[in-house]
């Protein structure tokens, strides 16, 4: 399993009946989940702000709608444009990243594999830039 941010299929199960997916701790996920947590009802043109982690590595995942995420590791953007349920992003730890371009009920799963821990969080980005030699 690479640890550079990438996509991850994930298993789909098609019926005439309504299709299904699933995410399993450390088969589709590349690590142990502790926590999840969704994103929602964000207004049309606003964002999630920027922010890393030093040690919590994520899957997103749109659950509903669509959004982009915008990695960046101090040598450029690289943009996922998420819009169905049956793939996720991972996004390994200090990597920055933002959430925007959402559709009208858009709804973001995150799977994380801390618990949450605000010291954790890095939100300014000449801080960043500067944890990573960049």
């Amino acid at each position: 399993m690479t640890h550079e941010p990438h996509i991850v299929d994930l298993p789909r199960i098609i019926d005439p009946r309504g299709n299904l997916s699933v995410i399993e701790s450390e088969i589709q996920l590349p690590f142990r989940l502790e926590r999840a947590y969704w994103i929602y009802d964000v207004p049309g043109g606003m964002y999630r702000n920027g922010h890393a982690f030093r040690t919590q590595q994520e899957l997103i995942v749109a659950l509903s709608g669509s959004f982009d995420v915008v990695l960046d590791n101090g040598d450029g953007e690289q943009r996922f444009h998420l819009c169905r349920s049956y793939y996720g992003l991972y996004v390994p730890p200090m990597t920055w990243r933002k959430i925007d371009n959402f559709s009208t009920n858009s709804v973001v799963l995150v799977l994380s594999d801390t618990k949450y821990d605000p010291a954790d969080y890095i939100e300014d980005f000449d801080e960043y830039l500067k944890l990573t030699g960049k």
